[in-house]
This record gives structure tokens, C-alpha cells and sequence, in this order.
């Protein structure tokens, strides 16, 4: 499923665009100088600029600026990693968010340029396809676009919360007024409805477009959004797009939990939405890497450092960072939960000295997007910056977990919800719960997605956050999370460049 691995984006989204499927979709092409009513008016011209609104999808990793991968973000303010590295100064900002002391010098701070960047290209894209409403991909291309904006949009929502919001692009001086976390889920909530409403996009895309966004990831984000925000007065209409999902048989899981983290297992049966990467188109290199097409850098990030070689790789440069708590190697194995232990976590202790060992070092990693040299073998260029590792976002597991807890909070079927908690648990050889509940829904959702960006969401939406996310034995993590840290700090050059930004209250 590798056809659309890639997608690039030119320096400037008005100056230059891509073309859209096959082999075709990775080369970079400009206009002629034409005016843009006369240059967007073809259907391959309006996947261009779909293509450009794409490309943002793969900036947070490594942006030229920061490394800022959106699994990373997430999970070091969860309680499954510690941050690794060098040292507490090494990506100082990840250790302060990890212990709830973040500033605005000291903050996911880049995430706020490259997702405004996506909304921007989204709003481009948008406009281009109003010019030419008859073309044949007009509305497909519309509705993509508009649907990652919504996207991109929810990921500001999550991590900021109180962001300026627009759904046209702005002119002199580029400001937007800054609304708060609820106004932004009332502004985007109706959005998504007209976007599903309109029933336009595929439940599933063929296998050779697989990486665009459809109607299944629509249906996701929404059950997403509703579940975050606790808004009980969507939880039917969210059941009823995972009892939709579930019915239409576009979808499964996967029988081997392990091959889901493999290049075979991309874009499998359970996939609803990945982010795609590419070795072989890899041009990512250093100072060159946000615009670039390619691979990512996570593997790098999150492996052992100066690796000597063995278990499938020989070893590339390792940054050791997010390395796996003991306590989480040790929850998948008194519970019994082996196979997810094993895919999940890449247990190197038996190398012993075969790599240097770095702050915060267990000798476990993240197994889901541990670097091998298979990942890597068709780049040409800087390997350690180009692995092909798909970003998983949404699997067919979480549409049964959310149905199964949705189910629960509005008083249905407790059988149907145990049927659905108890699939997950069948595929790895794990008994069944004799009957779902929010506790144990939350917690196969721990062991089913542990590394994959949720628990600390989770957590916060559940109201369990402050019960888990404590000082910890070892002294690493001295602060209690406390329901002012759900949003974290904007970064103090977006409040130097407009005045009218409100700090959060963190």
C-alpha cells in the first residue's frame, strides 16, 4: 500500500503545487505565472492544491525547527514513558510538559505554525474548488480539504485550546480573533456534521489512494471530539457512526496484532486513517527536512543510542528518547497480555552494552515505530531521517472501544458492549470481561494503544488524570496534573506576534 507514501509540499503553497495520484503524485511542478481563477481550473490542477493542504500531516515530526512528533507530544505527559535523551535539557521543552511546568519559551511550540499552515493550504484548496464547481473532483476535493481542517483545527483544540479560529484566510496584518476551547468545538462540531451529512466521501478509499481522508475518518473524529469535550448530547450520534462503521464490513481486525506494525500491516483491514512516509522517496535531509518529501524521523527519536547492531537493525544514530517505564512492560505482563506486550515494546536488555545508554534508560522502547533496517533500505539519502513507518491514527480496535463505551454512557445494551471490549481482547488470545464498563473499556484502550498518542486524552477526558499523573518513585516527575494544565502554554513569539493572544492560565 506504499503507491501513496509520500506527499510533498513546495516552499510556498501559492507558488508552487503537486500533482495528484500515482507516480505522478510526488512530482513538484509551478504555475506558469497564470492568475489563480485561471490555473485552477482542471481537475489535476485541484489536487494540487489538495495535495499542498496534505502535506502538513508529516511537519510535526521534524519541522527544521523542533521535533515535535504528535506520539511523542502526547505520550511523555501520560504515565506509560519517561522523555530519555541526553539529559533534562535535551528538548527541554518535552521535560517540562512531562512534568507539568511548561512556559511559553518552553512549549509544543511549532505544532501552532505547521497545523495554521495545513488550515491555510485547507482554506486555499477550498476557495479553488468554489471557482469551478462543475469539475468532476470539485466536491471531493472540497470536502477533503474541509475535512482536514477540522483535523487540523482538533489537534490545536486539543493541545491549546483557546486558539484564534477562521475559515477564510486572513489578509493585513493576519490576525484572528482567539476563542475559547468550547466556542472552537461548537465551531467545528456542525462543520464535521455537514461534511458527514454530505456523504460524499468513500467509507473506505481504493487501495491506490489509501492516505486521503474518507467518511470512516470523519466518523472517528467525530466520536473523537464528542468524547473529549463529554458531550453527552452527541453520544448517540456518535454510537450510531460506530455501529455504522462496524456494520459495513469495510473494516476488521487485524488477526495478527503484531504484523499491524510491520509495512505489511499498513493499510490493512484496520486501517481507518494513517499518515503515510516513505523510504524510497526520501528527501528529507539536515536543515532541508519540513518540506521535503520522505520518511519520518520518530524511529530515530525513540531508539537506543549508538546501537552496535543485531534484531534487525545495524544500527543508525539512536536519540533515546521516550523510553518505556519498566512499571508499563510489567502492567502487559501480570495481566497476561503478552502478544500486545511484545508489539508494543522492544525489550533490548538481553544486548546489554550493545548501545549507550541515556537519561531515563530501561532498555525498553516502543516496539509500534521501532527502527529496522528493512524500514529504511530503499532511501538513498540521510537514513536516520527517512524510515517509512506509517503514522497510525485510527484503527478499527478504537471504533469497537469507542462503541462499546458510547454504548455504556447512554444506557444501552451492556451485552452488545461487552461483545465489542471483548473482540479486542479475543484477537490476542486474552479471556473475556464477563461485562463491559467505563473502567475497563478506559483500560483495554491502555493496553490496546499504549504508544500510540492516546492514554494521556484518555486520561484527562475520563477524569482520571490527576489520580495517575503523580510525582513517580524515581523523582523524575515531581508535579500532580491539575485540570489548568488540560490546555498547554502558547509560545511566547506567537504572543510577541500578536498582542491580542491571551496566555493560558497553566
Amino acid at each position: 500500500m506504499k503507491l501513496n507514501k509520500a506527499i510533498i509540499a513546495g516552499l510556498f503553497a501559492s507558488a508552487f503545487v503537486l500533482s495528484s495520484c500515482s507516480d505522478d503524485f510526488l512530482t513538484v511542478t509551478k504555475p506558469d505565472g497564470d492568475p489563480l481563477e485561471e490555473y485552477y481550473n482542471t481537475d489535476k490542477r485541484l489536487n494540487e492544491a489538495l495535495t499542498a493542504a496534505y502535506a502538513p500531516l508529516h511537519w510535526p515530526d521534524w519541522d527544521n525547527v523542533a521535533y515535535n512528533d504528535l506520539t511523542v507530544d502526547a505520550e511523555i505527559m501520560g504515565d506509560d514513558f519517561w522523555v530519555g535523551g541526553s539529559d533534562n535539557n535535551d528538548n527541554k521543552h518535552w521535560h517540562m510538559l512531562f512534568n507539568f511546568e511548561a512556559d511559553g519559551n518552553n512549549t509544543l511550540a511549532t505544532l501552532w505554525g505547521d497545523f495554521y499552515s495545513g488550515i491555510k493550504r485547507c482554506n486555499d484548496a477550498i476557495k479553488y474548488c468554489s471557482w469551478n464547481p462543475d469539475l468532476k473532483s470539485s466536491r471531493s476535493c472540497e470536502m477533503q480539504a474541509r475535512l482536514l481542517r477540522v483535523y487540523y483545527y482538533n489537534i490545536l483544540w486539543h493541545y491549546y485550546g483557546n486558539v484564534p479560529f477562521y475559515l477564510e484566510n486572513l489578509s493585513m496584518p493576519y490576525t484572528a480573533p482567539q476563542i475559547n476551547a468550547d466556542e472552537i468545538y461548537n465551531r467545528l462540531l456542525p462543520e464535521l456534521e455537514e461534511i458527514i451529512k454530505s456523504n460524499v466521501l468513500p467509507m473506505r478509499w481504493a487501495d491506490n489512494e489509501a492516505g486521503r481522508v474518507s467518511q470512516a475518518m470523519a466518523y472517528m473524529l467525530y466520536a473523537e471530539m464528542t468524547m473529549y469535550q463529554n458531550d453527552r448530547n452527541r453520544y448517540p450520534q456518535a454510537l450510531a457512526y460506530m455501529r455504522e462503521l462496524i456494520k459495513s464490513k469495510d473494516y476488521d481486525l487485524h488477526g495478527d496484532f503484531a504484523e499491524l506494525w510491520t509495512e505489511a500491516g499498513e493499510w490493512c483491514e484496520e486501517s481507518i486513517f494513517e499518515i503515510n512516509y516513505n523510504d524510497a522517496e526520501g528527501q528529507r535531509d539536515w536543515g532541508d527536512a519540513a518540506l521535503n518529501a520522505g520518511g519520518s524521523v520518530l524511529p530515530t527519536l525513540i531508539s537506543p543510542n549508538s546501537w552496535k547492531g543485531g534484531d534487525g537493525w545495524n544500527g543508525l544514530e539512536g536519540w533515546g528518547f521516550l523510553p518505556v517505564r519498566l512499571e508499563t512492560y510489567e502492567m502487559f505482563t501480570n495481566a497476561g497480555d503478552i502478544i500486545r506486550r511484545d508489539a508494543t515494546i522492544w525489550d533490548v536488555r538481553e544486548f546489554g552494552d550493545n548501545y549507550t545508554k541515556r537519561y531515563q534508560d530501561t532498555g525498553l522502547w516502543l516496539g509500534k515505530y521501532r527502527p529496522k533496517d528493512s524500514s529504511v533500505a530503499n532511501c538513498s539519502g540521510s537514513k536516520n531521517l527517512n524510515y517509512n513507518n506509517n503514522k497510525r491514527i485510527y484503527r478499527y480496535a478504537e471504533t469497537l472501544l469507542n462503541a462499546a463505551e458510547l454504548i455504556i454512557e447512554t444506557g444501552g445494551d451492556r451485552t452488545e458492549a461487552t461483545r465489542y471490549l471483548n473482540q479486542v481482547r479475543n484477537r490476542v488470545n486474552l479471556q473475556g470481561i464477563d461485562q463491559a464498563t467505563i473502567d475497563n473499556v478506559i483500560e483495554e484502550r491502555h493496553f490496546e494503544f499504549c504508544g500510540e498518542g492516546k492514554r494521556y486524552f484518555d486520561l484527562v477526558r475520563s477524569g482520571k488524570a490527576a489520580d495517575y499523573l503523580k510525582p513517580d518513585k524515581y523523582g523524575y516527575r515531581t508535579n500532580t496534573w491539575t485540570p489548568n494544565k488540560k490546555h498547554i502554554p502558547l509560545a511566547q513569539s506567537e504572543l510577541d506576534a500578536d498582542p491580542t493572544l491571551k496566555q493560558n492560565d497553566y
